[in-house]
């Protein structure tokens, strides 16, 4: 009698246990536990940003579809190791998946290539900014967001000031989606890619940092933006400066004081532009300013890497029309060449 109750009991709890089971393996496997919405077309296009969370691509999936079993997904998500390896791209749904097929499909998404031109004219800070984050498809204000509350800056050994100098100029294939750390670490590979072995040696052989380099280049560039066979030289010049500080404790770069005042459009530097306090303002501070005052190209650059040497610390718009400057070694041939190139302008 006793045997036949305890086996009575064992049915009891074993059959609903035994349906449980069965409605577990359905859900998991054989149900189709995802449908398309499908009143406006026959498949949904779902962009998978990088970064995402389980619960986020669950959120995402119910705006395009009904997901009736989440936590078969998410069992199902966790079984074949999903959850913690969400990929990034794009995916293409249609009809209904059963939670196997469905997380079959979303872990191999396709990727959108896309060309980002980091150009080299951009002088300030927030407007190379801005062009990012439009360019890339980041929220306004997420970039400099990142930057001013993580640790990026100060792990590079950079600031807000000198974060032009991060950023060289060229055309960079990146994936849509990518998050802004993904961004600034591919930024990052590429410009340790560009700072080669010899890049980096004839960086040393300057007395400069990479930084530096930039920031000279970025002069230099602003000095001469058509002649560019002319930059080595004026490289040169600035570093003559630079080298000889008991006679040229002030680098006197026009192209800072422009920076400075923020008005790129001056035709002749006077007094009342030099006077301006900024750190900016090489004709008042003294050394290189604090940052670059554009992106620097990669042809400036090398510039100042391969400075002409020679003795000429002055150096004047030519008053003849070419483009070119007139370099001398003293103020006196310096002061000539001014007068005559205001007279070709009709300064006064």
């Amino acid at each position: 009698m006793i045997k036949t109750v305890l086996f009575s009991s064992k049915i009891k709890y074993t059959i609903p246990v035994f349906f449980i089971l069965i409605y577990m393996l359905w859900s998991l496997f054989i149900s189709h536990n995802f449908k398309v919405k499908t009143e406006l077309t026959e498949h949904v296009k779902i962009e998978i940003h990088e970064g995402i969370n389980l619960n986020d691509l669950i959120r995402l999936l119910k705006e395009n579809g009904s997901l009736r079993n989440v936590w078969s997904f998410k069992f199902m998500s966790s079984l074949k190791k999903f959850d913690s390896n969400i990929k990034c791209g794009t995916v293409h749904l249609k009809d209904s998946y059963t939670n196997n097929d469905l997380i079959n499909i979303l872990r191999v998404p396709s990727k959108r290539v896309f060309n980002l031109h980091i150009p080299e004219n951009i002088r300030l800070i927030e407007d190379m900014i801005v062009l990012l984050e439009d360019s890339i498809g980041f929220e306004r204000g997420e970039l400099s967001s990142y930057l001013d509350t993580s640790s990026f800056l100060s792990d590079n050994d950079l600031n807000i000031q000198t974060l032009p100098s991060f950023f060289i100029p060229n055309t960079y294939q990146l994936y849509k989606g990518l998050s802004v750390t993904s961004f600034l670490n591919k930024m990052k590979r590429e410009y340790e890619f560009f700072w080669t072995d010899k890049r980096k040696l004839k960086c040393d052989s300057l007395g400069l940092t990479r930084i530096e380099v930039s920031i000279l280049a970025s002069i230099v560039e602003e000095e001469q933006d058509k002649k560019i066979d002319e930059r080595p030289i004026i490289a040169g010049l600035y570093l003559n400066r630079l080298n000889n500080p008991l006679n040229f404790p002030y680098l006197q770069a026009d192209p800072t004081v422009k920076f400075a005042n923020k008005d790129f459009g001056i035709k002749q530097v006077l007094y009342k532009h030099t006077d301006i306090e900024s750190p900016y303002n090489t004709y008042k501070s003294k050394g290189l300013p604090p940052g670059p005052i554009r992106i620097p190209c990669i042809n400036a650059i090398d510039a100042v890497l391969n400075a002409t040497q020679h003795e000429y610390y002055f150096m004047c718009a030519g008053s003849n029309g070419d483009g070119y400057h007139k370099f001398t070694s003293s103020n006196k041939e310096h002061n000539q060449n001014k007068k005559k190139y205001k007279r070709y302008q009709n300064f006064k």
